[in-house]
């Protein structure tokens, strides 16, 4: 990661101002800038919370092995792929995945297919905001010293249920203070995403990553400082933490969970398969690098991720909850780790208001640099594709969003966000990802598409992956999707061991992703129309 950073200080940079591309198209106005945004776009909750929770869960230093498997086999090749199909796009003038679909495959479907890159990014972004707010919310608690004195994981416990409105409570009489942090949250988004790339969103990402990776940095030299807390339990202790982290259980690479597990935590650290990754690099210049700044990327989001959020929480867990808690609470998932064990022990260390507030405000951070990349993809395609100006497209696709969000945060307490998280920010990755390299790979062709990445290029991508991107990834992500299908889809699909009174909820999720994904085929289907009427004129 050094050394693709020192080659990109190197580059001389870009003016102050961003410069129209072809079309009147903006662009990055620095380099940095763009390397942070990309950064912002795939660094998100799941760094500090969804990776640590799963690498504890699954053979600690073993599930490393499985993880950079899928890094090298999936995720790097997939970066690469997004920024250049990005960019060969943005230089025709589309800013999103129906259009550059469009471009690499002449057939009318592919337009179509390329509208996943649309759907899946905004719907998850529905109830991503919401998650996002709740680290708003909780970093205030924390300065405040609201839920001080809930010394015990299940007073937290309630009071995060109470906050959620799962419950109502003597902490909580109603949901309205969680949607009052909604709204702030969507409207810090809103802010950013009305004054455009190099205006806002790249604005939002040279403040929030440095100060994610300050936070992160205090945050771990705390974390290893801590020793033994309780010198009665002394195997209760940092070391014992970051063993637990690092060290294989290789029994468990047999299982094939694990290894679809690190697959899925790749796609969902990366931002892959979801049609970020392109739009950004849809406003990069025409012969403007994409391996380096790929690469660095990715190694900006691993770092943050295997070497910060593998040091912050389950350490600090097993050091005051112990080995077995611990477990228990990898087990529980990511908002057990991150909303009811870590405040727990803040209130347990000095200064602990003031890192309570440094770890959720590195949360928000990282989620809302997430969640703008997740709402960009649609705005970009209203603006190429239908000509509306940015203030009519953000406003549009922000009343949207209240409208979808709304039943997220009514619902929570009946499954209706762990079904869109399941449909749209899981299942949907690997799906779309399996048509984009398809698409690149096999229908644009492997050797163009190779030559197209290596325009401008400041790295040379070793020949091996060019095998890799046309045979081993496009083979590895359809194993799991098999595997998927052979083992969960039918009990999923007809939601065995649910809840009788939970489904509705359930189906209400899946109405509504139906609803989203009509009504973006709808507009796809509406430009192509357009452009083909002033063709035809």
């Amino acid at each position: 990661m050094i050394f693709c950073l020192l080659r990109i200080l190197r580059t001389p940079r870009a003016g102050g101002m961003p410069l129209p591309a072809a079309g009147g198209r903006a662009r990055w106005a620095t380099r940095a800038g763009l390397i942070l945004a990309m950064a912002g776009n795939a660094i998100g909750l799941g760094n500090f919370l969804r990776f640590p929770a799963k690498a504890a869960a699954n053979g600690g230093g073993a599930f490393l092995i499985p993880y950079f498997c899928a890094l090298l086999l999936l995720g790097i090749p997939l970066m690469w792929v997004e920024w250049t199909m990005g960019r060969h796009g943005g230089r025709h003038g589309h800013g999103s995945t129906p259009g550059m679909f469009s471009l690499m495959w002449k057939h009318p479907v592919s337009k179509y297919l390329g509208a996943l890159g649309i759907i899946l990014p905004f719907s998850v972004a529905v109830f991503y905001c919401f998650i996002e707010s709740w680290t708003l919310g909780y970093a205030c608690f924390s300065g405040a010293g609201t839920y001080f004195g809930q010394e015990t994981r299940e007073a937290m416990g309630a009071f995060l249920r109470g906050y959620q409105g799962v419950e109502a409570n003597a902490h909580f009489a109603s949901v309205l203070p969680a949607v009052l942090f909604l709204a702030a949250a969507l409207s810090i988004n809103y802010l950013f995403l009305r004054r455009g790339i190099a205006g806002g969103i790249e604005v939002l990402a040279r403040w929030a990553m440095p100060l994610l990776f300050v936070f992160a940095l205090v945050l771990v030299v705390r974390v290893l400082t801590l020793g033994a807390p309780d010198p009665a339990q002394p195997d209760n202790s940092v070391l014992a933490g970051l063993g637990f982290m690092w060290n294989p259980d290789f029994s468990r690479l047999s299982s094939a969970q694990v290894w679809l597990v690190a697959a899925g935590q790749i796609f969902f650290t990366l931002s892959l398969g979801q049609g970020m990754i392109n739009t950004y690099a849809s406003y990069l210049a025409e012969d403007q690098d994409v391996t380096l700044n790929g690469l660095t990327t990715s190694l900006a989001n691993e770092f943050a991720e295997v070497i910060l959020g593998a040091t912050i929480a389950i350490p600090a867990a097993v050091a005051f909850f112990g080995l077995a808690q611990t477990q228990e609470i990898a087990r529980q998932g990511a908002f057990d780790l991150g909303f009811v064990s870590m405040p727990v022990i803040f209130q347990k260390l000095p200064l602990g208001q003031l890192f309570g507030a440094m770890w959720f405000l590195l949360l928000f951070f990282a989620g809302v640099t997430s969640s703008v990349a997740m709402l960009q993809p649609v705005i970009a395609f209203l603006q190429d594709e239908l000509g509306w100006s940015r203030p009519r497209a953000v406003n549009s696709v922000f009343l949207a969003l209240l409208l979808c969000v709304a039943p997220v945060v009514a619902f929570f307490r009946h499954g209706f966000l762990d079904e869109l998280d399941f449909w749209a920010g899981t299942l949907g990755l690997a799906l779309f990802a399996v048509i984009e390299i398809v698409v690149f790979s096999w229908v644009f062709g492997a050797r163009r598409g190779f030559e197209e990445m290596h325009r401008g290029a400041e790295l040379h991508v070793p020949g091996i992956f060019r095998f890799i991107m046309q045979y081993v990834t496009p083979l590895y992500l359809i194993a799991i999707l098999g595997a998927w299908i052979v083992q969960d889809a039918a009990g999923r699909l007809l939601m065995e061991g649910e809840e009788p009174a939970r489904r509705p909820y359930l189906w209400g999720a899946r109405v509504l992703l139906l609803i989203i994904s009509a009504a973006v085929l709808w507009l796809v289907r509406l430009a192509w129309r357009r452009r083909a009427a002033r063709a035809e004129a």
